[in-house]
């Protein structure tokens, strides 16, 4: 029996101890480790400790819960959920800026819970010379096959930084002179007055919650997407993509 498996959304799943150690050995893009609960004998102590060091987030969950997804018994006890994509440095992104002499344009996504929004949102960056895009490690959709496929092709030519700490990544961003703009509906500053001309970096909020307060205090302003109908927001996909496209139009217009 083979020990790879696809889940609804197309994202490759490993299953078995041996293979989920060779595969934390080679360094693959993961986006979730689930352990039955209660096993950590044997080789499951390896697996645990492989994980620490790649400071992946694993969760303990029944057994029964790791015989649905596989669909048998076999799995020894772990799944792990291989990235659809691979996933590249903060520096990265701020290189391949300045391979393009341009100020860096960056798109950074605070906790985007539905795939379809993260690979809307891919599609349209990639259209609009957005040089990377910024995601967390928790509380996040990763690189699934769902995300891959509404991309429509874009995840292959976009850099995706997972990072554990948004607002420390913004604090890092900010010693590189990129201005950091979040938004919200509450915001003083209308998108279509702000000037993105120099180094900037996007912050997009969750579709429920918006941008959470530790991120939004790092914000060096707040910019807002003026409404005159009856519903009081966008889609988050839909509000990046104004806010791509009027930096595209800023930059490269003539």
């Amino acid at each position: 029996m083979s020990n790879y498996n696809n889940n609804t959304d197309n994202t490759e799943i490993l299953y078995g101890r041996n293979p989920v150690i060779e595969a934390l050995k080679s360094g693959v893009s993961v986006n979730k480790l689930l352990i039955a609960q209660g096993d950590n004998s044997g080789s499951m102590k390896v697996i645990l400790s492989l994980a620490r060091e790649r400071q992946l987030v694993y969760q303990s969950v029944d057994k029964k819960k790791l015989d649905d997804i596989c669909g048998h018994k076999n799995h020894q006890g772990v799944v792990m959920y291989i990235s659809a994509g691979e996933y590249a440095d903060v520096s990265d992104i701020l290189d391949r800026a300045r391979e393009k002499n341009e100020p860096p344009f960056i798109l950074i996504l605070d906790e985007i819970q539905d795939p379809h929004n993260l690979g809307a949102m891919i599609r349209t960056a990639e259209a609009c010379g957005v040089h990377g895009i910024i995601i967390p490690k928790r509380r996040s959709v990763q690189l699934t096959g769902a995300v891959a496929k509404a991309s429509a092709g874009a995840l292959a030519h976009m850099l995706i930084a997972r990072v554990p700490n948004l607002p420390n990544v913004i604090d890092e961003l900010k010693k590189d002179g990129v201005w950091i703009a979040g938004t919200d509906a509450s915001g003083d500053t209308e998108f279509f007055k702000a000037d993105f001309k120099g180094p900037i970096g996007i912050v997009i909020g969750s579709e429920g919650y918006g941008i959470g307060e530790l991120v939004r205090k790092k914000c060096d302003y707040i910019i807002t997407i003026p409404m005159v109908g009856k519903v009081s927001s966008l889609n988050a996909s839909v509000a990046a993509g104004l806010v791509m496209y009027e930096i595209f139009k800023e930059r490269y217009s003539k």
